[in-house]
């Protein structure tokens, strides 16, 4: 296994933690930065009122994007476990 492979290897494991991490992070600021502004227009300083609507959020992302996030994950382990014979050798 040379540098190049390891090097390879993480980078693909890096960009598969963006895309499926991605979309729920993305919707978790989303829906904080909306949730901030309410508060700081209505001087509502309750630090939990955010905490359910990003939770609400969040499952909802993955009800709609649950099946693209694991097909897109079984394809990055099918693919490594591919991989596993020629970086043996």
């Amino acid at each position: 296994m040379t540098d190049q492979t390891v090097m390879t290897m993480a980078y693909q494991a890096m960009k598969m933690v963006l895309i499926v991490a991605g979309p729920m992070l993305l919707i978790t600021l989303v829906v904080g930065l909306i949730i901030s502004v309410f508060q700081a227009a209505t001087q509502i300083n309750e630090m939990t009122l955010s905490f359910i609507p990003k939770l609400l959020a969040v499952a909802a992302t993955l009800v709609v994007l649950g099946p693209w996030l694991m097909q897109t994950m079984v394809d990055y382990i099918r693919q490594i476990m591919e991989q596993i014979p020629g970086l043996v050798s």
